[in-house]
Parts: C-alpha cells; structure tokens; sequence
C-alpha cells in the first residue's frame, strides 16, 4: 500500500541512532554522534509496517576501510522515534531506535 507524501515526510531528514541491541553506546558515538565507523549510501523505499509509516532500504559504504553493503528497515513508533533493524551482509546485524538528529552533542566537542 502506498503512504501519503505528508505521512512518508515525517521520517525524512537525518536521525540518531541512540540505542542499539548489538553495539553499547561507546560503539554507537565512536567516531561521531550515531555514526560508528561506517559511512555509506542508503537506497530508501517507502513502506508500511503495523499501519505506520516505515523505511526498507539497502547500503553499501565502508565499515572500518572495508567495502560492506546490507538492509535494514525502520519504523515511525512515535511522531518523534523510529525504530528498526540494520543487517550486515554476511555479517552482524542488531536493531536500533533513533531520535531527530539536532547537531548538538558531537563527540569531539566541535
């Protein structure tokens, strides 16, 4: 089923990861706020899960100066949270909850 432009915009923009059932927060915030050591390309497709907006997606990127690639999915719980789950290929995989991403709090200080 197709979501609404209005319902698919509110999980637009960027969201930190805050919590995640395979990484403690020290791993999560490593290199920046949310970030770990991968950096990468998402390929995002609307979707519906339990009636609420959602996500499906698969990446690919550098993890640690790796190629890696994979899937996940995430999905609006509250009008300010996702939550979700991130697969590695042939690898770890753990689910996530994220907030809006402000800016504030870099773990560099900058």
């Amino acid at each position: 089923m197709a979501k609404s432009p209005k319902s698919m915009a509110r999980m637009a923009g960027r969201w930190r990861i805050v919590e995640m059932s395979n990484w403690d927060r020290d791993a999560i915030d490593s290199v920046e706020p949310a970030f770990i050591a991968v950096s990468g390309r998402l390929d995002c497709r609307p979707a519906e899960r339990d009636g609420r907006p959602a996500v499906e997606f698969t990446r690919e990127g550098v993890d640690e100066g790796d190629q890696v690639g994979g899937r996940g999915w995430a999905v609006l719980v509250e009008d300010e949270k996702i939550e979700g789950h991130l697969f590695f290929h042939l690898g770890d995989d753990s689910t996530l909850r994220a907030e809006p991403f402000t800016g504030a709090g870099r773990v560099d200080g900058q």
